[in-house]
């Protein structure tokens, strides 16, 4: 395991490093990179959390530009309600000029309710989260919610060894006009290789919406996900979501 985890971390640097090292220039197609650690709850272990850091790319594994740091302690309901509260810290720089370092700087609280419905084959996520923001000393407030689909194709259930395609679609709004702010959609196909480790690859497009200006922009996604395997769990169904 400890030998996978080495391999990962050095494969980001050296993805992190040739993208310092490219000539900037603008490009319709960027990068996602997200590993996630998580501890789910269960029947026997209510309390969970997890932890999660993501890169961002303007280009292709190329001109770096943004990275957020997060983390949340979580609550099981019961088994298909979990609340949540987390942090976070998210900076965004110039591609073309790293070195004067981040133009954004964020600092996020929220509150979210995840829902999750499994009919057979069909897994869904409805999510439901209220962000506090801190951008750059200024305070906003964001409402979000998110429906994610999950359907494994080699199994009825995504346990290890099971192939699966993840589609999402989600919505930010906040409490000023014009009160809608942003879309993200994105299709992924993942495979589950044990009870703990996850990979999913696809395709994302975030679409910001301002009283001026629209823009939208297709991205690479590539996500790396640990699920912790409590002793003495109760095995059940998890769905194996993006927590951004």
């Amino acid at each position: 395991m400890f030998k996978t985890v080495n391999n990962t971390l050095l494969l980001l640097f050296l993805l992190t490093a040739s993208s310092l090292a490219v000539k900037a220039q603008d490009s319709k197609l960027g990068t996602w990179g997200i590993a996630t650690v998580v501890l789910p709850g269960d029947s026997s272990h209510k309390w969970g959390g997890y932890s999660e850091l993501q890169t961002r790319m303007n280009g292709v594994f190329t001109q770096f530009q943004y990275y957020e740091a997060k983390a949340g302690v979580s609550y099981d309901l019961d088994k298909n309600f979990t609340a949540l509260l987390g942090t976070g810290t998210y900076h965004t720089y110039d591609y073309t000029d790293l070195g004067k370092g981040p133009t954004i700087n964020e600092y996020r609280m929220w509150e979210q309710m995840t829902v999750n419905q499994f009919l057979y084959r069909l897994k869904f996520e409805h999510r439901y989260r209220v962000e506090q923001r801190w951008v750059n000393g200024d305070y906003r407030n964001r409402f979000r919610y998110r429906l994610n689909m999950f359907v494994p194709l080699n199994n009825t259930k995504i346990v290890a060894k099971t192939w699966f395609i993840s589609v999402f679609d989600e919505v930010f709004f906040n409490n000023k006009a014009p009160n809608f702010e942003r879309n993200r959609i994105s299709a992924a196909l993942g495979y589950q290789v044990d009870k703990s480790w996850i990979v999913q690859a696809g395709w994302i497009n975030q679409h910001n919406y301002t009283p001026t200006l629209s823009s939208g922009k297709n991205n690479v996604m590539l996500m790396l996900m640990y699920r912790i395997s409590r002793k003495n769990a109760v095995e059940r169904e998890h769905v194996p979501t993006t927590t951004d």
